[in-house]
């Protein structure tokens, strides 16, 4: 298919039209999961009420349907935009604009875990190749193995007992900020009105709950990184810097960097998607209004349209971070073609 820009747009549309049998798979998969997990939700949504209720209840969401049935009407609603309500009991707000007006949120926490992982990581990965065999590649070893060690909930409920109260970090992102946020992402609202304390107030909202998320995929950067290098230091023209006097620093980054990057950013693009499910965890301890915490309280709640939603989203950016891995993998190295 070759390098043109043509070949790009087909690749990329080759890939989104894949989409369509995961979102069908990861629906039909969850959807059977949740009927089968519990067989009479209204009775759970209902406990006190009267048979009558009850009833009402199951002929309102179609469950004195066969499942085949019941399957069938939700696709359908899938297709025309409705992916239902929550149960009356959880407020019957809509699936669908509530997952839209929070992704912006989880998306922003994503982003800038993504940005910690690249900014700390990489560097990190650098010095330990530089350092290869010596303290300072052990001390970043033990940084990145203790990151990949730890689960993810004791990072965040560590960063919340004893990192956040020392540096004046707020843990809990419960209470709404002082501004407006028209676009749902917190540090673009907050710029957006002109004031450095709402923004100091929503990077402080920010900071823990994305080291939390970034601390345990940080050492995926450092260590490709440092593998990357290891391969890269010992090539003719890294020598062939050296020789013309160049300084270390500008050897390390601007020439045996900038080749070993490829498989680095690649694999950053296939963990962002990874990250996503990570969010789960991250925004319900420290209750950043995302659709992480909205798919922990759909699953706990029993909102079965709201936990299919909320998994469809997730498919779809793990197929969208792999697409993007991808098409940073083919602009890096000019030897791959897009097929």
């Amino acid at each position: 298919m070759g390098r043109s820009f043509s070949g790009l747009v087909i690749f990329v549309l080759k890939r989104l039209v894949q989409l369509i049998p995961v979102v069908f798979g990861v629906a039909t998969i969850t959807f059977i999961f949740t009927r089968l997990a519990v067989r009479d939700p209204c009775a759970i949504w209902y406990p006190k009420a009267k048979p009558a209720v009850v009833q009402g209840c199951i002929h309102t969401f179609g469950l004195d349907q066969p499942i085949p049935t019941q399957f069938v009407n939700y696709l359908g609603q899938l297709l025309r935009g409705d992916w239902g309500n929550a149960p009356p009991s959880l407020g019957s707000a809509p699936v669908l604009p509530t997952i839209l007006s929070q992704f912006p949120a989880t998306l922003e926490l994503v982003l800038t875990s993504l940005f910690l992982m690249v900014v700390i990581g990489i560097p990190l990965g650098v010095v330990a190749a530089n350092a290869n065999g010596r303290i300072a590649d052990h001390l970043v070893r033990i940084f990145y193995l203790s990151g990949w060690a730890t689960p993810t909930y004791l990072a965040a409920v560590l960063l919340a007992i004893a990192v956040g109260p020392v540096l004046g970090l707020p843990v809990s992102s419960a209470t709404p900020p002082p501004y407006p946020t028209p676009t749902h992402f917190s540090l673009i609202d907050a710029a957006l009105t002109l004031n450095p304390s709402n923004v100091a107030y929503a990077a402080a909202h920010l900071a823990l709950p994305a080291v939390a998320l970034a601390f345990l995929n940080m050492g995926i950067a450092t260590r490709m990184t440092r593998s990357s290098m290891l391969e890269v230091l010992p090539l003719d023209y890294v020598k062939t810097a050296r020789m013309k006097g160049l300084t270390q620093a500008w050897v390390l980054y601007k020439h045996a960097l900038r080749n070993s990057l490829i498989t680095t950013v690649t694999v950053l693009g296939i963990t962002a998607g990874g990250l996503l499910s990570g969010t789960v965890v991250i925004e319900s301890i420290f209750s950043w209004p995302g659709i992480g915490k909205y798919a922990y309280q759909a699953i706990v709640g029993y909102n079965f349209p709201g936990t299919v939603g909320v998994v469809i989203v997730f498919a779809v950016g793990v197929v969208v971070a792999n697409l993007i891995a991808d098409v940073l993998y083919g602009i890096l190295d000019p030897r791959v073609e897009w097929r």
